[in-house]
């Protein structure tokens, strides 16, 4: 996919204009109580809405954008802005399905503890080693600070080494599988730290976190997460995505990059456990309702292992286990990748809501994060 042209964004948003209505909404799960139904934002509201997500758009090169709000447990507004995909006129609607990254973070860490809850595992486990989880698939020699990686170390980042950046072993060696490449970054990139004293972000921790999935349960990773966790969610329509244009999902958007980034050469595959899935921003707003201890929807966890998923680390007290966290008690996550900008926020006001553009920008998770705080404030109702 060629990169984005400004002179080519300004045509497209020309375009998009025309065809693009005032997003609709829909309403889910149980009938509305009128407190509920005042929720729902009025025209004026809608277009308030549709104004500040164009603007991001017209600022980040953005041909199309979603977004999902939700307050007390209850669906609220849906809407669709712009492209899905821009050489087919098609417009961005609220079922459209996107890469979401980094926000198959907090699925795998819901996977983990369900497991925790189950007693089939322990935040203490290692990972690596003779006694470790992995142990037998790889060597038992490892140096001692890697036999000393934990599943909480992978869960808080706290690993002490595969970082992102560069070196991210997740970017490198594109046709290994997991195995051959857990094995190969084993064998060549060292710890830089204890386990838990450093925090450094790491795609890899949480690839080992899929791994790990799959030997407790003896299932793929994909499987398990679907079944235990999305099933009982009442989300059927996640999955983990292709890697090239052919391999698109039915409903998925088309992804364009920008500063030269190809969003159709990555093994997006072998990055399921920390970012592989596709779904829509409902999805995923409907999976943060459901693990976040509020009493008007169903938990599929424990608030004991809500309250433990969501406590931070002594090396990073914004970061816990798959969420970023606040003392407003705030919990979110962004994700981004080439060709994809994504962000979900559960608040402790009981707002829920998620954001999704089909391309990168430069800032783009601050302006997104932004851009949904500013839309959330537009309906005085939602008291964001």
């Amino acid at each position: 996919m060629k990169p984005i042209s400004r002179r080519t964004f300004l045509q497209w948003m020309t375009s998009a204009a025309a065809v693009t209505a005032i997003p609709t909404f829909c309403l889910r799960s149980r009938p509305l109580f009128a407190s509920q139904v005042d929720l729902i934002p009025s025209e004026q509201e809608q277009a308030d809405i549709a104004s500040i997500a164009r603007e991001l758009m017209s600022q980040n090169n953005i041909p199309g954008f979603s977004v999902a709000i939700a307050k007390n447990g209850q669906f609220a507004y849906l809407g669709g802005f712009g492209f899905a995909d821009v050489s087919r006129s098609e417009q961005m609607t609220s079922s459209h399905r996107f890469r979401i990254a980094s926000l198959s973070k907090p699925t795998t860490s819901a996977a983990i503890f369900s497991l925790i809850e189950n007693g089939r595992l322990d935040l203490n486990n290692t990972v690596f080693g003779p006694n470790g989880i992995l142990g037998r698939d790889y060597p038992q020699n490892l140096p001692a600070p890697v036999q000393a990686i934990t599943i909480q170390h992978l869960l808080t980042h706290t690993c002490g080494g595969w970082e992102k950046g560069k070196d991210d072993p997740m970017f490198h060696n594109y046709r290994m599988d997991h195995k051959e490449l857990i094995a190969w970054t084993l064998r060549s990139q060292p710890l830089d730290h204890m386990p838990g004293e450093h925090y450094a972000y790491s795609n890899f921790g949480y690839c080992l976190l899929g791994r790990v999935v799959e030997k407790i349960t003896g299932q793929p990773y994909a499987d398990m997460v679907q079944q235990t966790i999305l099933a009982r969610c009442s989300i059927g329509n996640m999955q983990i995505g292709g890697n090239t244009v052919a391999e698109k999902a039915p409903d998925e958007v088309t992804y364009y990059g920008q500063n030269g980034e190809n969003p159709y050469g990555m093994n997006v595959r072998r990055m399921d456990s920390h970012g592989g899935w596709i779904g829509t921003p409902a999805d995923m707003v409907q999976f943060a309702m459901h693990v976040g201890g509020s009493s008007v929807v169903p938990n599929i966890l424990s608030a004991n292992t809500i309250d433990v998923m969501t406590t931070p680390s002594q090396a990073n007290p914004h970061y816990a286990c798959g969420w970023m966290v606040n003392r407003a008690r705030n919990c979110w996550h962004s994700g981004s990748m080439p060709g994809t900008s994504t962000i979900l926020v559960r608040t402790h006001s009981g707002l829920c809501w998620a954001g999704f553009a089909n391309t990168r920008a430069k800032g783009i998770d601050d302006a997104l994060d932004n851009v949904m705080w500013k839309i959330a404030r537009a309906v005085p109702a939602w008291h964001a």
